[in-house]
């Protein structure tokens, strides 16, 4: 790992600050604000990116904010269980597909899927 410097430990701390409010606030975090800040803030590639989201998700860095929600009544655990469980299998899949795909044709997907998701947040019921 290269030597980091200042300003990127402190662009890195505020993604994840910003991650970190948004996943807790609205439940969005790595797609949709980590993978751009890292791309845009870092020059970073987006197989880098999207795997460097991947990793941050490994350690339980939602577990204070569910506990949040949990203890207010508003988070299903059953539900979460079974997710997380297919999202681990989706993941090992996903990925692997991911890194044979071209980059460029990666990177114009992963934003077709955001302004997809966007218009239908926006337009739909």
């Amino acid at each position: 790992m290269n030597k980091m410097t200042i300003t990127t430990l402190i662009i890195l701390i505020l993604i994840g600050l910003v991650a970190g409010i948004f996943s807790g606030l609205i439940g969005i975090g790595g797609a949709l604000i980590i993978i751009p800040a890292l791309i845009f803030l870092l020059h970073m590639d987006q197989y880098t990116a999207q795997g460097t989201s991947l990793a941050i998700m490994l350690p339980p860095i939602g577990l204070l904010a569910a506990y949040n929600y949990y203890k207010a009544g508003a988070l299903n655990l059953n539900y979460a269980l079974i997710i997380a469980g297919a999202f681990f299998i989706g993941g090992y899949f996903g990925s692997r597909l991911a890194v044979n795909i071209p980059i460029d044709i990666l990177r114009k997907s992963f934003a077709f899927v955001l302004i997809f998701i966007a218009i239908r947040m926006l337009w739909g019921k």
